[in-house]
């Protein structure tokens, strides 16, 4: 399980340019790791678009953003172009990296369970530590919230 102040668990997944990313690979700089549902959906795309809009702070925070969401990559692809998105999306679409970092969970809609992403994000220190857990997070107040969890 994730906790704050411990190693965050390592991942490679694949990039909306195709490329392979790992954690480990970040190394040197602090990551901002937001888990979301799913691509163009409303709550998604105003967190996504949050984080564009504040791009300019991301870049002086000296922070790598990268979403992750089950989608595939060209369904980022798509999600990325359609709204401008600076960052990297990265596709977990077995969802082994949110199980790995507990944010796949049951959820409930209108009457019906089922499993999903957990809206959550963690910030991780230049040394691949967990400096912060966010959990069930905001979509309309979630740069501010990283941007907070950032500065020094």
């Amino acid at each position: 399980m994730v906790e704050e102040g411990k190693p965050a668990p390592d991942f490679t997944l694949t990039s909306d340019s195709g490329e392979q990313v790992s954690l480990e690979s970040l190394r040197g700089q602090p990551v901002v790791l937001y888990f979301y549902p799913k691509d163009d959906t409303p709550g998604c795309t105003t967190q996504a678009c949050g984080i564009r809009d504040a791009w300019g702070e991301f870049e002086r925070a000296g922070a790598v953003v990268l979403g992750v969401s089950p989608d595939d990559e060209r369904s980022h692809v798509k999600f990325k172009e359609k709204y401008d998105l600076p960052f990297t999306l990265l596709a977990d679409t077995d969802h082994a990296i949110a199980e790995k970092y507990g944010v796949w969970k049951e959820k409930s809609f209108a009457g019906k369970k089922y499993m999903g992403v957990e809206r959550s994000t963690f910030v991780i220190d230049a040394d691949g530590n967990v400096a912060r857990e966010m959990r069930n997070v905001k979509a309309d107040t979630h740069a501010d919230d990283v941007l907070a969890a950032l500065a020094p």
